[in-house]
């Protein structure tokens, strides 16, 4: 069973992250939404999603500190 400090980690991590992903996600289907080539949703959406990932690791394993 894992520490409550870690779940707690993990928690606070998706917290600060999620607004950016969504926020992401909204450009993406804007984007799609005006008429561009699906392509363009593809080629956009990996490097948003990447960036949130690093984003969470650093958050829950404490590489951002007060």
């Amino acid at each position: 069973m894992e520490p409550l400090e870690s779940t707690a980690n993990r928690r606070r991590a998706a917290l600060a992250i999620v607004p950016f992903l969504l926020l992401g996600v909204a450009d993406v289907i804007l984007i799609l939404g005006m008429g561009l080539k699906p392509l363009w949703g593809f080629a956009i959406f990996p490097p948003i999603l990447f960036i949130s990932v690093l984003g969470w690791i650093a958050f829950k394993n404490g590489f951002v500190r007060d």
